[in-house]
């Protein structure tokens, strides 16, 4: 994919590295660390969005005018709060353990920044978790360490083979970057 643009992703990630390698872009990496609270009445979405905004703030003011900033942020969003990145196994293990037998929702949000304006998007997939049993969970936690994933698992590991029954929308939303609705909005900007 051919653009006149300078992309940069601010992402750590190595599944978005991914994803715009995928897409052929050409783009940079940069990043800055970014201190991900959020305030305490926003709900679903809101957090993702605010998020994805906030991590684009230390680079608004090195933007060129062909630059576009690339950054994200994926919320697993269950019974009405956001389940965030396990600190340690014990915290994976209860995370699972809350997913365990139940649907939630990963919600994903991105902003395009660039030196005039910021266009910003979401996307919503629903995951359905069969019961997992206390082995599966301490055998994913002990040998894939989903320590930098929301929700503490990865659709695309060994816990998503055995665990998910089923996704009402992107997958590639799940893995924690909304492929399609990136490829639409960077045509757009």
């Amino acid at each position: 994919m051919r653009t006149d643009k300078h992309l940069i992703l601010a992402s750590g990630s190595p599944r978005r590295r991914f994803f715009l390698e995928a897409l052929g872009l050409n783009f940079d990496i940069r990043v800055a660390e970014v201190d991900e609270t959020y305030p305490p009445h926003l709900k679903g979405k809101e957090i993702s969005e605010y998020l994805a905004k906030m991590k684009a703030v230390p680079f608004i003011k090195e933007l060129n005018v062909h630059d576009v900033l690339i950054t994200a942020d994926t919320i697993v969003w269950l019974e009405g709060r956001a389940l965030g990145k396990p600190k340690n196994k014990q915290e994976a293990i209860q995370m699972l353990r809350s997913l365990s037998g139940k649907s939630h929702e990963v919600i994903s949000s991105v902003a395009l920044t660039t030196s005039a304006k910021q266009v910003l998007f979401s996307d919503n997939t629903k995951v359905t978790f069969k019961a997992l049993s206390e082995a599966e969970m301490n055998f994913y936690v002990d040998q894939y360490k989903p320590f930098d994933k929301a929700g503490a698992y990865g659709i695309q590991e060994w816990i998503g083979y055995i665990g998910v029954e089923r996704i009402e929308g992107s997958y590639f939303n799940v893995v924690g970057f909304p492929v399609q609705k990136f490829y639409e909005a960077l045509q757009r900007i």
